[in-house]
């Protein structure tokens, strides 16, 4: 799929790898509506990024609130081909930690925001994407979602984001196989450290650290690598079924 036929759907898309992928992708002559429930942030993104663009208050956990966004951003853009998931929350706890163990509500909350919305998205979007022309290439959609090298490698504290991660990458191939009747490709990304608002707050030190446990190149991941890593899969047509990782090469140690 070229990517200036491309009408998109971002999750989290006002902040970090959610904004870095709409930004990428408008300059490349796409659509793109962010989902995200940052009203000011809303409004600062789409002035940033112009006429091609536009924002709707969406919660991914709640069905009607996704299936009334996804049906608004079609009728905005004229169709949808494209969704990429990377709304979500990261926190940390662990299961039996000084204070008692995890509160099941931490829990549930990481994966109704991380894994279930990503579904509740995914499957919005399939049902809107059927209807599309195939072109040439017999396609209809692309779905992205974001997963994490936590998913492989969760450290101590994650194990909540890690479970959400590792369903993220547990049903990427199934859902692949079930779409692929449709022209509908399905693919995850597992980014390493990146580059985020979370890490602008830590110390340099902190940040120093990070990077060195980075093999190479030695730093943060780019939102803009992200961000040309989901050009990659939309423009790669055989792509599918798969989860790549995007990590300069790191495994996370236990802490």
């Amino acid at each position: 799929m070229k990517t200036d036929q491309v009408k998109a759907i971002v999750t989290g898309g006002v902040s970090g790898l959610g904004f870095a992928t709409a930004r990428r992708l408008v300059d490349d002559g796409a659509r793109v509506v962010m989902l995200d429930i940052n009203d000011e942030k809303g409004a600062e993104a789409v002035s940033q990024l112009g006429d091609a663009s536009s924002y709707i208050n969406t919660d991914v956990r709640s069905e009607d609130s996704v299936s009334q966004a996804v049906a608004d951003a079609a009728e905005r853009m004229g169709g949808l081909n494209v969704a990429v998931n990377c709304a979500g929350v990261i926190g940390a706890a662990r299961t039996l930690g000084r204070d008692g163990p995890m509160p099941l509500e931490f829990f549930s909350n990481t994966i109704q925001i991380n894994l279930v919305g990503s579904f509740n998205v995914a499957k919005a979007a399939a049902a809107v994407m059927q209807g599309n022309e195939p072109t040439e290439q017999n396609e209809r959609g692309v779905i992205i979602n974001t997963a994490s090298v936590a998913a492989y490698e969760g450290q101590i504290g994650q194990a909540a984001y890690s479970a959400s991660k590792g369903g993220i990458v547990g049903m990427t191939l199934p859902i692949a196989r079930e779409l692929a009747r449709f022209g509908i490709r399905m693919c995850s990304i597992a980014p390493g450290i990146f580059w985020t608002p979370m890490v602008d707050g830590m110390k340099p030190e902190i940040q120093e650290s990070l990077s060195a446990s980075i093999p190479y190149p030695s730093r943060l991941g780019r939102p803009e690598e992200y961000a040309d890593t989901c050009c990659y899969i939309i423009n790669n047509n055989y792509v599918n079924g798969t989860t790549i990782r995007v990590d300069g090469a790191v495994r996370m140690a236990p802490k």
